[in-house]
């Protein structure tokens, strides 16, 4: 009888083993002989799916590092994902007119904003300009695409967000001056307090809810932390609970700020938006609601960019001392700092913040797919599935970046903004004669940090004017160091890469520094263009 048992324990383990190799092989097995190399995962079809809910974007990232693919598939339950890593390839994904961000808008803009259906159906119509001019995404896109191209209008909303950055900052440096020791802060969450405050009034006036309501920057916060639980969508009151809270909090608000007409005192911009809201039929609680998302990418990634930046430097003794003389001496005119010249006459500051994008940016740029297409002549891509352009694989990639492609190397984008290889001085290029070489730029779709092709991001030159100018505020008129040793730099913790990378990530460990205020005769500064 023991034998009999031992027998059949042995021919169930046995063959549970078959049916398991069986299910890993039919979820691995490619859909056509030309589909990028399929990744199996330990968990037949959910494997992956588990391990980007678990892991982040990091997962797919260890992933792709390990196999060093320009592209692969991991399988899913009902589809596939194409996982893009090679710069060339990313810019045929950018190209093709069979893969497309647009249709996914209205399903993920609903879950994260929380949008009642008949809106959802006012976004699709004629979202591809099928039927010509006319519809709610085509003219949103054209608005916040001329309002933020170069030129006049970019050039008063820059003035007047750094306007405010200056009033905000001012405050604060009256707040630390009250003691001989400065303030002790957490220096992400200063810094995403201080944008916070000033987008919200050089955007939506100063009877905006944030104003009105402080504690609204904390469930905007909220908001943010979570947001991948609300795409997820599987009963977020509950499962992203701190999101979904946050989100109804600052509808409610933005809701009540409409109501009252305080719009009509915001940028011109945010009265155009919510003028062609209006007219396409979006009620007014969904209209609050559309504001979100304008907020969120008006706050996030400058306040977490700016706080990289600025740790980054003070990090950095000498650099400090290198930038606050640069500043003076190539973008000080008296109290004023020019943001032209900030961008023009001063590379270094420039391509510390490109950097500090590369090393902290590991976002997704995602396409549909269409039809069934043949990407470069070689990949055989399915219709319904998914494709992701990896920033996080690139921007940490030895092979595109050289072998520092780790370490923080601002020089590298001296010469070029997209980039230049880095080389030690044993293996810089040479020709046949032993002459050196031009070291080689980096492919233009290996820099994604503002995405690329359709949706490349329309406020980064926007992004770029706030971010410059109010981390040249704060370098001229604030101390920062370690808190509790003033002598010591302030440390750079590593990223939180184990979340879903919609925007640049957090550090994931809180920075404590001393703020105290430089020693300065005369008016603060003020930025002009």
């Amino acid at each position: 009888m023991e034998n009999l048992s031992l027998y059949t324990g042995s021919a169930l383990l046995l063959g549970a083993v078959v049916i398991y190799e069986i299910l890993i092989d039919l979820s691995t097995r490619k859909v056509d002989p030309r589909e990028p190399p399929v990744l199996r995962s330990n968990i037949p079809w959910i494997g992956h799916i588990l391990g980007m809910i678990i892991h982040g974007g990091r997962y797919t990232k260890t992933v792709g590092t390990r196999r060093k693919l320009p592209i692969f598939t991991l399988p899913t339950l009902n589809s596939r994902t194409y996982v893009v890593t090679d710069a060339a390839l990313a810019a045929t994904v950018q190209r093709s007119k069979s893969l497309s961000f647009t249709p996914l808008i209205p399903i993920l803009t609903q879950r994260v904003l929380g949008l009642d259906d008949d809106t959802v159906k006012i976004i699709r119509k004629n979202i591809n300009r099928e039927d010509g001019p006319g519809g709610f995404v085509p003219e949103m896109h054209d608005l916040v695409y001329s309002s933020l191209a170069l030129g006049e209008s970019l050039n008063e909303l820059s003035l007047s967000a750094s306007a405010q950055l200056a009033t905000e900052l001012t405050q604060h440096l009256q707040e630390s001056a009250k003691s001989t020791d400065g303030m002790v802060v957490d220096l992400l969450h200063w810094v995403q307090q201080v944008v916070t405050y000033s987008t919200a009034h050089f955007v939506y006036g100063k009877e905006n809810p944030i104003a009105v309501d402080p504690t609204l920057v904390q469930s905007f916060w909220d908001f943010d932390h979570n947001l991948g639980g609300l795409l997820v969508n599987l009963m977020p009151s509950i499962t992203a609970r701190k999101a979904y809270r946050g989100r109804e909090r600052l509808a409610k608000a933005f809701e009540e700020y409409l109501a009252n007409g305080h719009h009509l005192s915001g940028a011109k911009i945010i009265q155009k938006r919510i003028q062609i809201a209006s007219l396409a039929g979006w009620t007014l609680p969904q209209i609050a609601r559309s504001e979100l998302s304008f907020f969120f990418a008006a706050v996030v990634n400058t306040a977490i960019t700016s706080f990289w930046v600025i740790l980054h430097i003070y990090a950095r003794p000498e650099m400090l001392r290198e930038i606050r003389e640069g500043i003076m001496g190539n973008a000080v005119t008296g109290q004023n700092i020019s943001i032209e010249r900030l961008r023009n006459n001063f590379p270094l500051l420039l391509a510390v913040y490109r950097e500090a994008l590369r090393l902290g940016s590991d976002n997704f740029s995602t396409r549909l797919v269409l039809q069934d297409t043949i990407l470069a002549d070689r990949y055989f891509l399915q219709s319904g599935s998914i494709v992701q352009i990896s920033a996080g694989i690139m921007h940490g990639a030895k092979d595109i970046w050289g072998d520092d492609a780790d370490q923080f190397n601002p020089s590298r984008f001296l010469d070029s903004s997209n980039g230049t290889l880095s080389a030690t001085t044993s293996e810089k290029p040479t020709s046949k004669t032993g002459a050196s070489t031009p070291i080689p730029k980096i492919h233009p779709a290996a820099f994604r940090a503002f995405g690329g092709g359709a949706t490349l991001c329309p406020g980064r030159h926007f992004a770029t004017n706030e971010i410059l100018s109010f981390v040249a505020l704060v370098i001229l008129q604030f101390d920062i160091s370690r808190c509790g040793s003033a002598s010591e730099p302030l440390a750079i913790p590593p990223k939180k890469d184990n979340v879903l990378p919609v925007h640049i990530l957090e550090p994931a460990k809180d920075v404590r520094a001393r703020i105290k205020p430089r020693q300065l005769i005369g008016p603060r500064f003020k930025v002009v263009l």
